[in-house]
């Protein structure tokens, strides 16, 4: 038996990256995964490999971005096992580049899925959990985004996460149910394929150079492969997901309020 069988998880952003590799680690253990996230077929993806690890996982498919998605989430976990132990708030979108320059529809759905859907995520979970009596956990990921000294927009919507987190920490100190943030350095995730000034500082660092294709996106094979070659300044998704399981796995009389991931070597990378 593993140290989370009869309990049930949600994870949201499931479909690739850190959700998933928390997806995988959390089903291993022996917790029933509801794995949200937007892509369908991404979903049923990381559902096979839950299953392949000996683990039982749902995939929901929903547009977090939408309040009444996210407690719809929660209400499907509820309504399949009748409780929930664990709730991770992983789900994110970055737009980065100057404010001065910014799009305004970027930074609403920032704040929409950053903040508004980790926030709704977090009162359905506490609802949730008090409803079942768990001795439950929250867990919302930020970023290391938010400790920069420019952060941009994206770094600003992790700020609140951080904010929105320690409240709730506070708020819940005499319910049995912990809140941690996790705090992820740079990371090889599919995030990064769409941080173009992400990859070049990355790749100028190896001495490498990459051009930036026409369509403003880097080919996976390029992520991969740059990825592979700076493993020094890059955390795993499964580095953070370990994290997440200690987090998870401590006694309820204890709380861990922060963890911070990061790569043995740091790297300087544009806000």
């Amino acid at each position: 038996m593993g140290v989370l069988t009869g309990k049930t998880a949600v994870v949201t952003g499931a479909s690739s990256g850190i959700g998933r590799a928390v997806a995988l680690h959390m089903g291993e253990a022996g917790a029933h995964v509801f794995a949200a996230g937007r892509r369908a077929e991404a979903l049923a993806d990381t559902v096979a490999a839950v299953a392949r690890t000996g683990g039982a996982a749902t995939s929901v498919a929903a547009d977090l971005r939408d309040p009444d998605a996210v407690q719809g989430l929660v209400d499907q976990a509820m309504a399949g096992t009748g409780r929930l132990d664990v709730m991770v708030n992983n789900a994110g979108v970055s737009f980065r580049g100057p404010l001065a320059d910014g799009d305004p529809r970027a930074w609403r759905e920032m704040l929409e899925v950053n903040v508004l859907a980790l926030a709704v995520g977090s009162r359905a979970a506490v609802r949730a959990m008090r409803a079942c009596g768990a001795e439950g956990h929250i867990v919302n990921v930020s970023s290391s985004a938010s400790r920069l000294e420019a952060p941009g927009f994206y770094g600003a919507t992790k700020t609140a996460v951080n904010a929105i987190t320690a409240s709730l920490r506070r708020e819940l100190e005499n319910d049995t149910i912990r809140v941690v943030t996790v705090i992820p350095g740079p990371t090889a995730t599919n995030l990064a394929r769409y941080q173009p000034d992400l990859l070049r500082g990355l790749t100028a660092s190896l001495g490498e150079d990459i051009g930036l294709p026409s369509d403003g996106l880097f080919p996976p094979e390029t992520l991969d492969r740059t990825a592979a070659a700076a493993s020094q300044f890059l955390a795993s998704a499964d580095d953070v997901a370990r994290a997440v399981l200690f987090a998870i796995t401590q006694p309820i009389e204890l709380s861990i309020a922060e963890i911070a991931v990061q790569p043995a070597r740091r790297l300087t990378i544009p806000a």
